[in-house]
């Protein structure tokens, strides 16, 4: 059973950095899409991101494209989320998730409804 691990999360100022990491156990990341979701209090959970299985394919949602970078390193079973120029509006909990690739060509989805594996979550703070 695969088990993911955020980390990073924190308070920070409008224009700066953040990187969050997700630690994956119990099973090698290299068999899962995985990617990067955020919710808000009364709104639904945003995928933003998602990266394939050797890392090669990623997809950006049009409100992060451009600042953030998804990574992954499969030999350390762990998956990334580079976050630059923050604003207000990526104030959320970020959560990291996991679906089975069926294939060697299994695109990532960052539809929340398809993935089986979900972390517990690091908050974000944005605010001056």
């Amino acid at each position: 059973q695969l088990q993911l691990v955020e980390s990073g999360g924190g308070l920070v100022q409008p224009g700066a950095s953040l990187r969050l990491t997700c630690a994956a156990s119990g099973s090698p990341l290299e068999h899962y899409a995985v990617g990067w979701f955020r919710q808000v209090p009364g709104k639904a959970r945003e995928g933003i991101s998602c990266i394939s299985g050797g890392g090669g394919v990623s997809f950006y949602a049009d409100s992060v494209r451009g600042r953030f970078t998804i990574f992954r390193d499969n030999a350390k079973n762990m998956l990334y989320l580079q976050m630059d120029s923050l604003k207000p509006e990526d104030t959320a909990v970020y959560y990291c998730a996991a679906e089975t690739m069926h294939g060697p060509y299994y695109a990532c989805s960052r539809d929340y409804q398809r993935q089986e594996f979900w972390g517990k979550g690091t908050r974000v703070a944005v605010s001056p």
